[in-house]
């Protein structure tokens, strides 16, 4: 069934066509769910209330881009709001708003699998990873994000800085340690 199709049954209600259109983009939210929680089963419930918000919304999708990055754009303000509703993250959440840190100029050079790189950033505190999912995975804007999060641009810089300099860090660590391992 093409999508124009598939979200026209959905839009009857049709549960089949519902089923079919969680079915295509699921394994995908989930994955997107995941980067912004701390477990499988936080992700899950961010990827539930999220397809409620797909298949209650889906009359305002006006078909000007993909449905998918349409779905995803729902997931990634689904998850910052899962973050933001629940106390274990609602601290972790709060953003450092101190001064800017500079960017540097060398790019470290990372040698490892992108499974040990995604367990890297998973490991930073929430402000951290959700500012650096939001940026280096999802491709908001500065801006953009400071807006979603309701802060100031300097904060979300200097949290982007922060979460850089702790993935170098880490980076350099994981890298060390197979060094010696071998």
């Amino acid at each position: 069934m093409d999508t124009q199709q598939l979200i026209k049954n959905c839009l009857k209600n049709n549960r089949q066509a519902q089923q079919e259109l969680y079915n295509l983009y699921a394994s995908n939210m989930l994955g997107l769910c995941y980067r912004y929680t701390k477990s499988l089963h936080d992700a899950e419930d961010v990827l539930q209330e999220g397809f409620v918000r797909v298949f209650t919304n889906l009359h305002q999708y006006k078909n000007n881009g993909e449905l998918g990055a349409w779905i995803r754009r729902i997931m990634v303000n689904t998850a910052l709001t899962y973050l933001q509703k629940h106390s274990k993250y609602k601290k972790d959440l709060e953003l450092d708003n101190i001064g800017l840190h500079p960017i540097a100029d060398n790019e470290p050079e990372v040698n490892m699998n992108v499974k040990d790189l995604v367990e890297c950033v998973r490991q930073l505190p929430t402000n951290y990873q959700t500012i650096f999912n939001l940026v280096a995975v999802e491709g908001y804007s500065q801006i953009e994000i400071a807006e979603m999060m309701q802060t100031n641009i300097n904060t979300v810089r200097s949290n982007f800085m922060r979460a850089r300099t702790m993935l170098m860090k880490m980076i350099d660590k994981e890298q060390v340690s197979k060094s010696l391992s071998k």
